[in-house]
């Protein structure tokens, strides 16, 4: 099985989350674009300890910056959907398609209002009152897991 849906992690900043969505996307046939700088090295050895050897496996392009990925994104054509707390819909309710790119802001900071504007929609995790976020991996899967559901044939 393979999609088209694309992760996009804006500057991450823990390694141990980016391996976690690498060997997750390897293992889901789903590409990951990594804007940077990140906040580590990304020859770092807890991100390929947490990725296991899925982190090689894994189909991932790194842009320079923001606006190396837009130009990137410009030629690509594709929908980017932000997963943010500041979102009022919910990623349940919304209609992937298979091309979307499903971006993710920094887990110490989230993403920046440029990165906010450039998303074609916002969407939010629905959470118990007094919560603040999950675990970016985590919000990744649960992302992922619904786009791929409403995306994917598994006849396939």
């Amino acid at each position: 099985m393979t999609s088209r849906i694309r992760i996009a992690l804006y500057q991450p900043d823990i390694p141990g989350n980016t391996g976690t969505i690498l060997r997750m996307a390897a293992c889901l046939g789903v590409a990951v674009d990594i804007v940077e700088p990140a906040g580590f090295d990304m020859s770092d050895r807890a991100l390929r300890r947490a990725g296991m050897d899925y982190a090689e496996q894994a189909a991932m392009r790194r842009h320079r910056t923001w606006n190396h990925f837009l130009e990137w994104n410009a030629q690509e054509r594709r929908r980017l959907i932000l997963a943010t707390t500041q979102a009022e819909q919910s990623y349940r309710t919304f209609a992937f398609r298979s091309d979307d790119i499903l971006l993710f802001g920094r887990e110490s900071a989230g993403a920046p209002e440029d990165v906010h504007r450039a998303a074609d929609a916002r969407l939010c995790i629905p959470m118990v009152d007094g919560h603040r976020s999950l675990n970016l991996a985590i919000s990744t899967a649960l992302f992922v897991g619904e786009a791929l559901r409403q995306t994917v044939d598994d006849s396939e």
